[in-house]
């Protein structure tokens, strides 16, 4: 099986917003202050098709099974925020999340960010590694204005 990444289609929204719905409680990540419960989960296609933002999906041989991009992050200037990756556990372990940060890093790069920062939680071990290799690093608390209360770990890197 392989995969492949492509910018986000609108026929994409179903298949993004159930793989959302469905990864972030694996984590307990569906209660207040997560971005599960962001509006724009029901239709990131427009969402990204906004200034400064891009999103991406991962298919495995034709389904899409995974997805994440980058946008503005509100109160920082300069400084873009990875959001939304997520991958069902049929793409994990494939390579893709190593992938697809690459091309979300590389978009970021293109629209003239300095920076890219990212939220997540305990327990999501395979992420915090991953974000490791690529050279973002642990910070002590929240950048900007997320409204991701929930989250309890804080990644910063330069691009």
């Amino acid at each position: 099986m392989s995969f492949s990444i492509r910018p986000i289609e609108s026929r994409d929204d179903a298949a993004v917003a159930a793989i959302i719905r469905a990864v972030m409680p694996e984590f307990g990540a569906d209660g207040p202050g997560f971005a599960i419960h962001d509006a724009e989960v029901a239709a990131m296609h427009a969402a990204y098709a906004r200034a400064g933002c891009a999103y991406f999906v991962v298919a495995l041989d034709g389904k899409v099974c995974g997805g994440g991009g980058i946008a503005p992050l509100n109160g920082e200037r300069d400084t873009c925020e990875l959001r939304k990756m997520y991958f069902l556990r049929e793409l994990r372990g494939r390579g893709a999340g190593d992938a697809l940060i690459r091309v979300c890093l590389d978009a970021a790069r293109q629209l003239g960010y300095r920076r890219c920062y990212l939220e997540t939680l305990t327990g999501m071990d395979a992420a915090q590694k991953l974000y490791a290799r690529h050279d973002f690093k642990p910070l002590c608390g929240a950048l900007g204005k997320t409204g991701h209360f929930s989250c309890d770990k804080f990644y910063l890197r330069d691009l």
